[in-house]
């Protein structure tokens, strides 16, 4: 009996551990998001996630984290397919300096490789002010005037992920089918010529 009970005790312990964990992981969405038609197509953007403590431990022992957003604009055809008409990537490479204790993000509009390529660097002082400024997209640019058609109907879909391949290669083995390691998101809208919808 003494055995049976502390099987059933373990048990309900494993059970409540699973439940804490499950209800602290919030998954990534993208909280709101809007395109404005202004010399082109403009994209703004509110993406959610919380950094799992093996990231925050990754990025704390001063590996960078890279997350990449993908914006595609399709216009749509009532007598075919829809037309890919522009798309826009952008990568935001989140540092630490362990010894300055300064978050450094690097934004640029292609593949952030070593340390070089052209750019827009800034610092903060916390990982939350950093953090702040990866989830948050302001008036970025995905499609010229001439992209785009003034009359036409256009679909804009917006993907946020971290991306892993750009980890060092013994992390990139380990956090294969890791789900603290995803964090991914995507949302569409359309924009129509009086706007987005």
């Amino acid at each position: 009996m003494a055995a049976g009970l502390f099987l059933l005790r373990r048990l309900l312990l494993v059970l409540m551990l699973l439940f804490v964990s499950c209800a602290r992981a919030e998954p990534t969405e993208i909280a709101w998001m809007r395109v404005d038609r202004d010399d082109g197509l403009r994209l703004s953007a509110q993406v959610r996630f919380q950094l799992a403590p093996v990231i925050e431990d990754a990025l704390s022992k001063g590996i960078p984290m890279v997350f990449v957003a993908e914006a595609l604009v399709l216009r749509d055809r009532w007598y075919w397919y829809d037309k890919e008409v522009a798309t826009a990537t952008r990568y935001m490479r989140l540092t630490h300096q362990p010894l300055t204790r300064r978050w450094r993000l690097q934004v640029s509009s292609s593949a952030l490789v070593g340390q070089g390529g052209a750019a827009l660097g800034q610092t903060f002082d916390t990982q939350e002010e950093a953090l702040a400024a990866v989830q948050r997209i302001s008036s970025w640019r995905i499609a010229s005037e001439d992209e785009i058609e003034p009359d036409g109907r256009h679909y804009v879909t917006l993907r946020f992920r971290l991306d892993v391949s750009q980890l060092p290669r013994p992390f990139q083995i380990g956090v294969v089918g890791q789900p603290e390691w995803s964090i991914a998101a995507s949302r569409t809208v359309r924009v129509g010529p009086e706007g987005a919808r």
